[in-house]
């Protein structure tokens, strides 16, 4: 009765307001008559022109245009940017040559009408002021990520190599300006604001970048990526402080005048350190977990950072040096920090970076190099980039006491320019030292640089010896596991332990974790490092296993599963079903979404039920790619197995038995074979020698398929089985079909 009720009171409240609105409307046009010369405007036009006119104003409404260009930048930058990690690029060398693809080098050179309705020249100041913005918060970010614990305990070295990484490039670049000077420098531009600036955007080396590298790779841990790591920070602070001071000289013209800059600017680094810091540091200690981290005390942050900003802006050092500071000043607070970039980091780099990439793009004209001449001056810059940044890290490097190897692998990633470069070069195209010429050489400098650091550590990675922790030692039996839970991660140390047979020690056990996502900070990754790996050790001690840790981060965590393995020349792969090979991709979530079985599930808010062991083609794809050994767990509330069950269904089936041999050693586990096709029966020496186990070992028994009874079965909670023998199992025997087991499924 009350629906009904509702139901009326709504048909007379909205009826009748709806009637009083058309009474009004039609009243009103009576006052058209002192208007009667608009009126019969209107009526002589044609709607449809005036409903014409209407879509054409808005499509080209600077609001319009704007999220028309937000909205392409960011598809072409995320899908290149997947496509070049595909290719092992890092993801920025894909967005910039996303801006690089929408500017008027490429597209505007075959669609030139493209360029002037997506970005006409009217729009570009809102594109420029909202990819400054975006600048701003990703230097922030980048001080944060600065470790200035690391950067003290490894100073000597780090110090020594990074000033040789930035004095030597920085040399040759301003002996490189003295020749380029009279052919490409600015009317107005002085040669010691030329020089100066060639040198730092020679010098520069890309932190956030070369970090993203050695996380993607797993060099985190190891000596050659700590020490990088520690000499780009080093790098980085270095190279801003020349560059504010080198700003400060271009704006002023004089290098009288640029000193008061220089002395404020230090004063405000001071202020800084000594007066603002100390009482962000206590606001961290007081602050630092997401409940207490309120929407306030975010905005004050908000606002040191804006503040700072702004102060660097006006002393004349450039508003993201105060940005950059901002950040190294933040408290130290692990948790602090991590939940601060969480809340900007997606912003900065997911929806305004891209932007600064495609107005880089848009500034980057590859059609003012038309001659010989001038990709001859382009590739003498590339030339003295690598000779400056490359060749003198390494020598550092060398000097300092590290290896060749780890020497080169120091030069390589030390070259990696990346983003930074662009902003570099930017603030030089804005101040105007920069000629379009030299912008479009120096764009190009930046990502060869960039794209060669990856293949230089593969070669590095293919023909070193003693590549990987794991190769230190030779161990009879290498397990690797790969894990994207907790849970399942446990689940696959005690089935690891089940394989090794008791052979703790001759058994070597590696557990890798990869995160689905190479975007993630240094703060997360380190957290679900620490989460994820401290347990699955735990679990190891519990069955006295030494195991080795690996943690990576991937866009692509099948192929680095593989990749993996397939490097570290493992015996055997253990994969769970709990965790999808394509656990972070586009085909698990619309296969998961559309499966009819988990929807109802979901709707109804249970979980399946199934004694079926199914295996998708996805996962039969990744079985097969696989160059080693794969064991698939599919689990069933498996604990500790109390009997293994392994049917023998055809010839292949016996290499099962090499794994047997090394279970029936593990005292708690008892192996029931089972000859369903009378395959073993068949081979006498096989019989033999299984007969031979079963008076031995009493933890072995060799049945028949005729001759065991459903007890048996049903007692064994855990089944091994040959990949490619289940479907037969399946078919042929009934008696096998339903499985209530947890399965390991093995591809031999």
């Amino acid at each position: 009765m009350k629906n009904y009720r509702n139901i009326l009171f709504y048909i007379i409240v909205i009826g009748g307001f709806l009637s009083l609105i058309y009474w009004i409307i039609q009243t009103g046009e009576s006052l058209e008559a002192t208007k009667i010369g608009v009126a019969a405007q209107v009526q002589d036009q044609n709607y449809f022109e005036i409903f014409k006119k209407s879509i054409h104003h808005n499509i080209t409404h600077p609001l319009a245009i704007l999220l028309l260009q937000i909205l392409t930048i960011i598809v072409a930058a995320r899908t290149l940017g997947i496509l070049f990690n595909k290719i092992g690029q890092p993801t920025v060398i894909g967005e910039v040559a996303a801006g690089i693809l929408l500017g008027p080098s490429l597209l505007g050179m075959w669609f030139p009408e493209y360029i002037a309705f997506l970005f006409p020249k009217t729009s570009l100041p809102n594109l420029q002021f909202l990819s400054q913005i975006g600048l701003i918060l990703f230097m922030f970010v980048i001080g944060m990520e600065l470790d200035l614990k690391v950067l003290r305990s490894k100073a000597h070295d780090a110090i020594v190599i990074s000033h040789a990484s930035i004095i030597v490039p920085y040399s040759l670049g301003v002996g490189l300006a003295y020749f380029m000077y009279q052919e490409f420098a600015p009317a107005n531009i002085n040669f010691i604001s030329f020089g100066l600036f060639m040198g730092i955007a020679m010098s520069i080396t890309a932190f956030p970048v070369l970090a993203r590298i050695i996380q993607e790779r797993g060099m985190t841990k190891t000596k050659v990526g700590t020490v990088a790591l520690t000499c780009a920070a080093a790098d980085d602070i270095t190279a801003w402080c020349i560059l504010a001071a080198v700003i400060a000289l271009v704006k002023v013209g004089s290098l009288v005048s640029a000193l008061y800059t220089v002395v404020l600017a230090v004063v405000f680094v001071l202020a800084m350190l000594k007066l603002v810091q100390p009482f962000i540091v206590k606001l961290g200690q007081t602050y630092s977990n997401r409940e207490t981290l309120s929407l306030t005390i975010v905005a004050f942050i908000f606002g040191v950072l804006i503040l700072s900003a702004y102060i660097a802006e006006v002393i004349g050092i450039h508003a993201l040096f105060g940005a950059f500071l901002a950040g190294v000043i933040m408290p130290p607070q692990f948790n602090f920090r991590r939940i601060l970039m969480e809340k900007i980091e997606y912003v900065s780099l997911g929806l305004l970076l891209p932007l600064f990439f495609a107005f880089s793009g848009l500034r980057t004209q590859m059609g003012l190099l038309n001659d010989g001449h001038l990709w001859g001056i382009c590739f003498l810059i590339i030339i003295i980039a690598i000779v400056g940044k490359f060749v003198g890290s390494m020598l550092a490097a060398k000097f300092v006491g590290q290896s060749w190897r780890d020497s080169i692998a120091i030069g390589a990633l030390m070259n990696t320019r990346g983003l930074v470069e662009l902003v570099v070069l930017n603030i030089g195209y804005d101040l105007g030292v920069l000629s379009p010429e030299v912008f479009a050489m120096m764009v190009i400098m930046a990502l060869v640089t960039t794209f060669m650091t990856g293949p230089v550590l593969d070669l590095l990675q293919k023909y070193s010896k003693n590549d990987t922790v794991e190769k230190s030692f030779k161990p009879k039996f290498k397990i690797l596991l790969s894990f994207g839970n907790t849970q399942s991660g446990k689940q696959l140390v005690k089935l690891a332990h089940i394989f090794s047979g008791n052979y703790n020690s001759s058994t070597a056990i590696t557990a890798l974790h990869v995160t689905p996502s190479a975007d993630i900070n240094k703060f997360d990754a380190d957290r679900y490092e620490k989460e994820n790996l401290k347990l699955i050790k735990s679990e190891a001690q519990k069955h006295s296993l030494e195991i080795n840790m690996l943690y990576q981060a991937s866009n692509d965590v099948r192929e680095e599963i593989l990749n993996t393995a397939h490097k570290g020349t493992y015996d055997l792969l253990l994969v769970s079903s709990n965790q999808s090979v394509f656990y972070g991709t586009l085909v698990e979530n619309v296969m998961g979404a559309l499966n009819p079985g988990k929807i109802i599930n979901t709707i109804a808010g249970k979980e399946p039920e199934t004694t079926e062991v199914i295996v998708d083609e996805n996962v039969k794809g990744f079985i097969a790619e696989s160059k080693i050994p794969v064991a698939y767990f599919i689990d069933k509330g498996f604990t500790e197995p109390a009997s293994i069950l392994i049917p023998i269904a055809s010839a292949k089936d016996l290499a099962l038995l090499d794994y047997a041999k090394r279970i029936v050693k593990s005292n708690s586990s008892s192996v029931i074979l089972l000859d369903c096709a009378g395959v073993i029966n068949a081979k006498s020496e096989v019989k033999d020698e299984i007969v031979e186990m079963e008076n031995a070992l009493s933890n072995v028994k060799f049945f028949n398929l005729k001759d065991i009874d459903q007890g048996r079965i049903k007692e064994a909670n855990l089944w091994m089985v040959n990949f490619e023998s289940w479907t037969t199992i399946e078919r042929d025997y009934p008696v096998l079909k339903d499985v209530h087991a947890s399965v390991v499924l093995i591809k031999a």
